[in-house]
């Protein structure tokens, strides 16, 4: 899928259609203190890893794509729901 860098629509902060620059969002470190994190870390010696083994079929074919969009006019940025997608990139 290929999208422009720089688009025209909608802007939830100036209430108009202006130009937007889009990019990808990255992802962020994980946290240490979530539940699953411990138990992970507690998890250690011989025998089946349980729950964290591998999925039969592997990765999903599709990666989820979250983009930004910053206005250029008030140069504030909001996002959409992500979206699935093979391939990505943005045309020039």
């Amino acid at each position: 899928m290929k999208i422009p860098k720089r688009f025209k629509t909608h802007c939830p902060f100036c209430k108009k259609h202006t130009e937007h620059m889009a990019e990808r969002v990255k992802k962020g470190r994980a946290s240490t203190l979530t539940r699953i994190t411990r138990q992970k870390n507690r998890q250690t010696g011989i025998g089946n890893s349980g729950k964290f083994s591998k999925v039969p079929s592997g990765e999903k074919p599709t990666k989820r794509i979250a983009l930004k969009y910053k206005c250029l006019e008030c140069n504030k940025a909001h996002q959409r729901p992500c979206f699935r997608a093979k391939k990505f990139e943005f045309k020039e």
